[in-house]
């Protein structure tokens, strides 16, 4: 199926790596090009060569929690490259620790960039879009059942899938759509770095994998696959939802 991605246009952020990363390889492969936005410039600068150079990708050293950086993301998508149709929207994973135990401080840390920043960039993205365009967030299961040892992520993450409903339906006004994606347990340097700081590690891993009905964690491309789909036309009657990535963890549909 022709996903109809060809000269398409989307800024991704968090994407010098992960499922940020695993997204703009799947929109690239198919005829897109993709504005990248990241903290570290070296990873980035190395994610735009691994998609074959300026004429595919361009990196954008940026932070969702700073005011001015998701005017420039979608700034330099228009420049460089003439159009824009659409963004993926995620963050770094906040802080671990159950609710009771962080502090106030990565509270509101975690709020100016997981939650302030992520509405800033998709009001932002969807303002510029034309019909047709789409905006996915990347949350998390947390969304629908609390993960153990994440409070913050648990907290927020609910309050941005609503957002992200509310978004979708008054932005479907103009033909602009949103939708939320869910990942479970998939094998990012996220997912490597809580597994390491679990008391044992291996056993850790396998307790998450006898969670999941297909018995195995994702691979970051598995979800790249489905976010390339909900951003592209062939996905232009989806929004307003959210979709569990998640190899049939989560206990509900």
């Amino acid at each position: 199926m022709d996903l109809g991605l060809t000269d398409r246009v989307y800024v991704l952020t968090g994407a010098s790596r992960g499922l940020g990363f695993a997204t703009a390889a799947c929109l690239v492969a198919d005829g897109a090009r993709v504005v990248l936005g990241a903290r570290d410039p070296d990873r980035l600068a190395a994610a735009v060569d691994r998609l074959g150079g300026p004429d595919h990708a361009v990196a954008v050293p940026s932070d969702l929690a700073a005011l001015e950086d998701a005017q420039r993301l979608v700034d330099t998508a228009t420049d460089r490259f003439g159009r824009l149709d659409g963004a993926l929207v995620s963050v770094g994973g906040p802080a671990p620790g159950d609710a009771d135990t962080v502090d106030d401080q990565q509270w509101r840390d975690a709020f100016e960039t997981v939650f302030l920043g992520t509405v800033r960039m998709v009001r932002t993205v969807a303002d510029a879009l034309p019909a047709g365009g789409a905006v996915a967030l990347v949350l998390s299961t947390s969304v629908r059942m609390p993960v153990p040892g994440l409070g913050i992520s648990n907290g927020l993450r609910p309050g941005l899938a609503a957002v992200g409903k509310e978004l979708a339906d008054r932005y479907a006004r103009r033909g602009v759509r949103v939708v939320s994606l869910l990942p479970g347990r998939i094998m990012t340097d996220r997912n490597a770095e809580l597994f390491a700081a679990a008391p044992d590690p291996q056993q850790a891993r396998a307790d998450a994998q006898a969670a999941i009905p297909l018995g195995r964690l994702g691979d970051p491309a598995e979800f790249g696959r489905v976010a390339a789909f909900v951003l592209s036309p062939a996905a232009s009657y989806l929004t307003g939802l959210t979709i569990p990535v998640d190899g049939g963890a989560l206990p509900y549909p």
